[in-house]
């Protein structure tokens, strides 16, 4: 008899305890996840985001420059000289060959550099 007694008050004692400790939120502990949040999310933008925004203006600003005879570096490791310029694509001259000539996206172009 003496341990279903111990038994019953136990559970009684652990369900009493667990409902005054949930019974409300404290308000400490919300202000600081939200910090938490705003820290992580400024965090996050000041790593991955604004570095990655301004390698794209850099690329942009850098495409915007190329002009007809400009030496260039395509993403596939090619280097070439810029023959033509249209919108969105330039016809790249490879090699001492002048029959290589090939058409690309101009976001293929990785590096520029002028003649000297």
């Amino acid at each position: 008899m003496n341990l279903i007694n111990a038994l019953i008050l136990a559970e009684t004692t652990t369900e009493t305890t667990t409902t005054n400790a949930s019974s409300g939120f404290d308000p400490k502990n919300i202000i600081m996840i939200v910090v938490y949040i705003v820290i992580f999310g400024a965090l996050m933008y000041f790593l991955a985001i604004r570095p990655q925004k301004k390698q794209q203006k850099e690329q942009q600003e850098l495409l915007s420059k190329m002009e007809v005879g400009d030496s260039v570096l395509t993403t596939s490791g090619f280097y070439g000289v810029i023959i033509d310029i249209t919108d969105d694509t330039v016809i790249v001259e490879f090699g001492n060959n002048k029959n290589c000539r090939i058409p690309m996206t101009k976001s293929a172009i990785t590096q520029v550099e002028k003649p000297e």
